[in-house]
């Protein structure tokens, strides 16, 4: 029995392991405590007391993109306690007093031709997003990232999240305690053979609309500083050195 056991709990870590490995490249971030929701098309480490992730990664492919136009029904998230996460009422009369939108940590367009796409709609994956900001330079770089998957065939991992620096605001009708990120990070992967490259942007929420995303590259070593994250903990260090702290890594394939 117990060497039954033995081979169950590690044949549920090999599966637990696989998932995550297929969501994050070298693995997914550390640095930062939360709850871990894994799912097939995205890994995400829930923090309890902002309400929203800490960190969402994914992994767009060009199976997964071009699907038909995805419905936008918000649930809360079931894999999380109600006291950690936000329900859809929170977000009543949002876009009218801060001018935000549900913004997708992971976008649903990403992910439109899965199976798994309303999983994107649990409130787990969306913070008050600035319009401007959503709909503008945001917007443009997840279509820059699926434009160059569905133009080149290749994959793309992309680890995202907030910034909690300074107040941006409250939700007029939240009934619980939350903050709403003042900037959000996006750092875009691409491995080819032996090769990694890289580019890591940081978007404020007062961000212009026609702001252009290339203008906000900066380098994954600076986001990991203003994060406390370690965005790839098994990329060897001989590699990762060069790649964090350069700039420019995949800017030409994005689009810039």
């Amino acid at each position: 029995m117990k060497k039954l056991s033995s081979i169950l709990v590690s044949t549920l870590a090999l599966v637990a392991f696989d998932l995550h490995a297929a969501n994050c490249i070298y693995g997914c971030p550390t640095g930062v405590s939360g709850q871990i929701v894994e799912r097939s098309i995205y890994t995400l480490n829930n923090n309890s007391s902002s309400k929203f992730a800490n960190w969402v990664a994914y992994h767009v492919t060009p199976s997964t993109i071009d699907g038909p136009s995805r419905t936008r029904t918000w649930r809360a998230d079931p894999a999380i306690n109600s006291a950690n996460t936000l329900e859809p009422a929170d977000y009543d009369n949002a876009a009218a007093v801060l001018g935000t939108d549900r913004g997708h940590q992971v976008p649903l367009a990403s992910f439109s031709n899965t199976t798994d796409w309303q999983a994107l709609n649990y409130l787990s994956n969306i913070t008050p997003q600035a319009a401007n900001l959503n709909q503008g330079p945001w917007e443009r770089l997840e279509n820059a990232e699926r434009t160059y998957v569905r133009g080149k065939a290749k994959d793309l991992y992309v680890v995202t999240g907030p910034l909690n620096e300074h107040y941006f605001g409250t939700l007029p009708n939240a009934d619980e305690f939350h903050i709403i990120p003042s900037a959000y990070f996006k750092v875009v992967i691409l491995v080819n053979g032996s090769t990694v490259k890289a580019s890591a942007f940081i978007m404020n929420q007062n961000s212009g609309r026609n702001d252009n995303f290339c203008g906000k590259e900066v380098t994954i070593d600076e986001v990991e500083l203003r994060t406390g994250l370690n965005i790839m903990p098994s990329l060897s260090s001989s590699i990762q050195a060069p790649v964090e702290r350069g700039l420019g890594g995949l800017k030409s394939e994005l689009g810039c």
